[in-house]
């Protein structure tokens, strides 16, 4: 265990909770309507085309054919992106890649897995997918449309996740069934709130999820995106029932499909208790696992061994199963 003893910040990263108070950590009650509420999203974004185009990338890889993508998503907007093809495979998976916070400047070129398309999108609002009004940066990002949950801007990067599978579906309608999806950070809570409401995903990776446990979100000290969000409650004490309907940790109590989740004891952006509420949601499975990390967003001894150990679970976990096998083997 190398969970950091010294560092900068002005709060406990680790909110003096031991592992086994973490593990005992549960979901909070899920609000009126909150399935409703996203079926309908669901069913709206499926309605769409998403009109894929693919163009050449300049970034070469001698594995990876890199292509640049546009797809549309809910709301006239176009989420822009990547999409990695193997060279020399035929393509037997599908692999959409949430990114965090910071947004999105590159694919990443060594993803444990083989025969696969991997879709790198960047949600609205971010890097590739910029869109004005919607604020680029973090702290302002997540504030987007936060008092009107039907324009709440997270909400519309789960469609943009949701229309990245039908993306995929487009261009390679035999990968229905074996789709998966990895996120850490913003990108671990918008798969939270995606995979179990869609039944093409059949199963996820969640790095470090945010947005579970929005109580505590709204409550425990950040230098991550809780931070603006519990400024700006100062003066609108009503946001945390709108918030209410985007909790991932309320969310992940509904996922059916195997799921590897890992939550940090540690981590300044994004507090552990709220990890632990997402992970800790998951429905008692053999099929999922949680790999606990030292720390998430800081730099800890034994980092590269623990990443290292956790990427051999990945390659596993997304491995391609021979016709005719199931995806749970």
């Amino acid at each position: 265990m190398s969970i950091p003893k010294t560092h900068p910040f002005p709060f406990d990263p680790t909110y003096g909770m031991t592992l086994e108070q973490l593990r005992s950590i549960v979901p909070p009650e899920a609000p009126a309507g909150f399935d409703a509420f996203w079926q309908k999203r669901y069913r709206r974004a499926c309605a769409i085309d998403p009109k894929p185009a693919l163009s050449g990338s300049k970034i070469t890889h001698p594995a990876w054919q890199v292509l640049d993508i546009t797809y549309a998503s809910t709301d006239g907007i176009e989420i822009g992106g990547w999409l990695l093809l193997p060279r020399e495979r035929p393509v037997r998976r599908g692999l959409v890649v949430g990114h965090g916070y910071g947004g999105r400047d590159a694919p990443d070129l060594d993803l444990p897995v083989e025969e696969t398309a991997i879709l790198f999108p960047c949600f609205r609002g971010m890097s590739k997918s910029a869109h004005p009004p919607i604020p680029p940066d973090a702290p302002g990002h997540v504030l987007h449309g936060i008092d009107k949950p039907d324009d709440y801007v997270i909400g519309g990067c789960v469609e943009d996740l949701w229309l990245a599978v039908s993306t995929l579906l487009a261009l390679y309608p035999w990968l229905a069934g074996a789709i998966g999806y990895i996120g850490g950070s913003f990108g671990g809570g918008i798969g939270a709130l995606a995979i179990p409401f869609d039944n093409r995903i059949d199963r996820g990776h969640l790095i470090v999820p945010t947005f579970g446990d929005r109580k505590k979100w709204l409550t425990l000290p950040t230098v991550g995106s809780a931070d603006s969000a519990q400024t700006y409650q100062k003066t609108h004490p009503d946001v945390f029932e709108h918030l209410r309907l985007f909790d991932a940790a309320i969310a992940a109590t509904r996922i059916t499909v195997p799921m590897l989740v890992a939550p940090a004891q540690f981590d300044p952006a994004v507090a552990p208790p709220c990890q632990f509420a997402v992970a800790n949601a998951l429905p008692a499975s053999k099929y999922n696992e949680i790999f606990i990390l030292d720390a998430g967003h800081f730099d800890y001894p034994g980092m590269t061994e623990q990443n290292f150990a956790l990427r051999q679970k990945v390659r596993g976990f997304f491995r391609v199963h021979e016709p005719g096998l199931s995806a749970l083997v």
